[in-house]
């Protein structure tokens, strides 16, 4: 599995320099977005500041320079304005809307095909909404692939307008689709549709990313691409190319037109106005987006001077074969008992670059047989510095054929709650998505490595056991009676985190009163960037070094490189007055909700901004004037995440630790330090592990709680609370032992209802440190 090197020392050498910002990092996710690297931001910058560059409708300058930069895009692709006009958009979504709601398909009553490949991004399968044509129709990969072997068509008229999509290169897996392909269905058409004159509409977003595409070979009807696929910048900038001859096709269905478009507008109600001549001036209404489009310039050299010669071509060379190498040590992995560890989904065997581009598809596998989730796997490659994709990446299609998904599985899992983009990985043991890694410029074989070595490390089961959660030579009930049944359940320690990420305030004795969101003062504050960025120990893991104590309703924040501590009245009131003018209202970000945080000042800023090394920095208090409700079960929350309280049973860790093999060389932490990492509310110690997970309901002394499932954990728990140190563990051996699914601890919420039916107040109950606990397995039917 030797990688074959295409760079010279010395361009290896300019390319790490341009993009010494990877050093640490381990970016695998080309195929979302290109990166862009430091010389070319210069050259971008330079531009820009030696000229005056404004709208082009002001300046003659400004728009010469447009048409310069479209000559040179043409050239890119090796082509030029004579075989090609070039519309600049927003993007290939924009493109391909543009010719869907566009393209004239003949007389509705003799209206030509719409044919797409199933095998295609949702911005193609949208086409189907817009198209004024009801002959819609998805054609297999198996029957694309047919053309090639078709005999030349002797079809006597073919006079329909009919539009064919496929795309060069499929964003699932890589696999490219002959571009021979685009010359036989326009000159030949397609079996089945014998009265249909096809044009191919090329979706080439994922092709150009890193491989060539000569248009003086193959002369698509339409072309649609992504600039940033390419460069990594600009971002929301793309172009349809339209060949010279086809370009009437979209002028009848161009209605809307705005700003230059025109020759003349009349503003009465006859509506008379003439559009322009050419298609660009036809087609792009507005101002076009001028310095992004200038930027294009920079973005060309720059590629070409870290990749001299035939520069696209090298890089499909080199990206290709970093695919092939990640591809072959994937497959080289085994378990103990022979098993895979990663199933591959692809339709090459890295054979060439002409048929696969730099993108390698998989799931992992436990020992088993069972399949480990993707959002598990993409949660331990972000502990381990890796950036990959997760999910079915914006293609159903070819994640249905690969993933073996019959159309009911896909429904019978959207009725499970699965929608495209969330973290519900594995439903009834059946994938939802998978795990996609794609390769750039400069993307290095340590970057393939890296991934291999954590896979290697986190999922091989080296020894004949199986996990816990599945196969085990043990059964459950075996593994939990070694535990001594020597007390009942107890409630040994309450934390709070009055700031949001920073360190708890721990009550090991006495009482803490419950509010409407769960602890009071739990999660009431927040850092947050000049951005208006939340911050977290995942960006920021030294966070846990802020240390919190409240006592009389005062919180005290300590650190421990700062001598001055922090002191916040935590009864003050919102209201602002003339001796707090730097109080103001905030818009931010928690878990995907927006929040609205008081501002707390200069003072409170400078301390927490000299606490974590971070200028820039504010400290904000979760506002009273706006509620934040848990979605599934509408109880009012703090700047938790997911719910009001998380409950994590002691025993539990005590077992998670005797079964880590390997601190990655350091000594084991202690329990309590363990302990620590969990960022529980209540710490309680059972009999037996693990027994907590089966509970539906909980009770702690007086007060009766909810179970709202069971906690996913991140790469949170792997950060020492007390130093800010990251590790590998705990994750990897809950991933281990569960069979790939990491949950840990489990969600409560506070039983509101029952303290109301019992004609009490809710939130007159204080919760007591050594009070009993007691977890019902099955809530009674009424």
């Amino acid at each position: 599995m030797d990688f074959i090197t295409e760079y010279t020392d010395e361009e290896q050498r300019k390319i790490e320099q341009d993009f010494f910002r990877l050093n640490d990092k381990c970016y695998l996710d080309h195929a979302g977005t290109a990166l862009y690297g430091e010389s070319q931001l210069r050259a971008i910058q330079e531009l820009l500041a030696g000229s005056l560059f404004c709208n082009p409708h002001t300046s003659r300058t400004m728009e010469d320079l447009m048409d310069l930069v479209r000559y040179r895009v043409l050239r890119w692709f090796n082509t030029r304005p004579a075989e090609y006009d070039l519309v600049f958009t927003s993007g290939t979504t924009a493109s391909l809307k543009l010719v869907g709601e566009s393209f004239c398909f003949g007389e509705p009553d003799r209206a030509g095909s719409f044919v797409y490949l199933r095998d295609s991004h949702t911005s193609v399968l949208g086409m189907r909404e817009i198209v004024r044509t009801e002959r819609i129709c998805p054609i297999e990969r198996t029957e694309l692939l047919q053309v090639l072997n078709e005999p030349e068509s002797v079809h006597q008229r073919r006079n329909r307008p009919s539009l064919f999509v496929f795309p060069a290169q499929c964003n699932f897996n890589g696999v490219k689709y002959p571009l021979e392909l685009i010359k036989l269905v326009e000159e030949n058409g397609v079996r089945g549709y014998g009265e249909d004159a096809f044009h191919v509409c090329l979706d080439a977003a994922s092709h150009v990313s890193s491989s060539m595409l000569d248009l003086t070979r193959y002369r698509p009807s339409f072309v649609c691409v992504s600039f940033y696929k390419i460069f990594g910048y600009p971002t929301g900038l793309g172009a349809l190319l339209v060949r010279k001859d086809v370009g009437r096709l979209l002028l009848p269905g161009k209605r809307y037109y705005g700003g230059g478009t025109v020759k003349i507008a009349m503003s009465g109600a006859n509506a008379f106005h003439e559009k322009r001549d050419t298609l660009a001036e036809r087609f792009e209404d507005g101002t076009i987006n001028f310095l992004s489009i200038a930027a294009l310039l920079p973005c060309m050299d720059t590629l070409k001077r870290l990749i001299p010669g035939a520069t696209m071509e090298r890089i499909q060379r080199h990206t290709f074969q970093l695919a092939r190498y990640c591809y072959r040590s994937l497959q080289g992995l085994e378990h103990a008992n022979g098993g895979r560890v990663v199933e591959l989904y692809h339709d090459t065997a890295f054979g060439d670059p002409a048929s696969q581009g730099a993108i390698v598809n998989f799931n992992v596998l436990n020992d088993d047989g069972g399949y480990v989730g993707f959002a598990e796997v993409a949660c331990m490659a972000a502990n381990h510095g890796i950036y990959l994709r997760t999910g079915c990446f914006c293609n159903p299609g070819a994640c249905q054929r690969h993933l073996r998904l019959a159309d009911t599985d896909l429904l019978r899992h959207y009725q499970a709650g699965h929608v495209c983009g969330d973290a519900n990985d594995l439903i009834d043991g059946q994938p939802t998505g998978s795990v996609r890694v794609s390769f750039g410029y400069c993307t290095r074989p340590a970057d393939v490595d890296r991934l291999v070595a954590m896979i290697r490390r986190c999922y091989i089961r080296r020894t004949l056991t199986g996990p816990l959660a599945v196969g085990t030579s043990m059964s459950r009930e075996q593994i939990l009676a070694q535990y001594k049944n020597y007390d009942r359940p107890r409630l040994v320690q309450i934390c709070l985190y009055p700031v949001k990420s920073c360190g708890p305030y721990r009550v090991t004795g006495g009482s803490w009163p419950l509010s409407a969101t769960g602890l009071k003062y739990d999660r009431a504050f927040l850092i947050v960037d000049e951005h208006g960025v939340a911050m977290t120990q995942k960006k920021l893991p030294t966070m846990c070094r802020i240390r919190p104590t409240i006592e009389q309703d005062r919180l005290t924040l300590r650190h421990d490189d700062l001598e001055d501590e922090l002191i916040i009245e935590l009864d003050e009131p919102e209201v602002l007055d003339a001796t707090r003018a730097a109080v103001q209202l905030c818009q931010t970000k928690v878990c995907r909700d927006s929040v609205q945080g008081v501002d707390y000042g200069e003072r409170c800023a400078e301390w927490v901004s000299q606490a974590l090394g971070v200028s820039g920095l504010r400290l904000l208090r979760q506002s009273s004037q706006e509620t934040r409700r848990e979605r599934r079960t509408a109880r009012e929350l703090s700047l938790n995440n997911q719910a009001q309280l998380l409950l994590i049973n002691r025993t539990s860790v005590r077992w998670l630790r005797d079964k880590v093999d390997d601190w990655d060389g350091a000594e084991m932490p202690a329990l309590d330090s363990l302990v620590d990492r969990f960022r529980g509310n209540l710490i309680i110690e059972t009999a037996r592990p693990l027994e907590e997970s089966d509970w539906q309901r909980v009770r702690i002394g007086g007060s009766g709680f909810s179970v709202d499932g069971p906690c996913t954990r991140c790469q949170m728990i792997c950060i020492d609370q007390s130093s800010g140190v990251r590790t590998a563990e705990p994750l990897r051996t809950i991933s281990r032992e569960f069979g790939g699914r990491m949950r840990f601890g489990v969600y409560l919420s506070h039983d509101h209802g029952e303290q109301i039916a019992n004609g009490t107040d809710a939130f007159d109950k204080e919760l007591y440190c050594g009070a009993t606990v007691s977890g019902v397995i099955e809530v009674a039917k009424e």
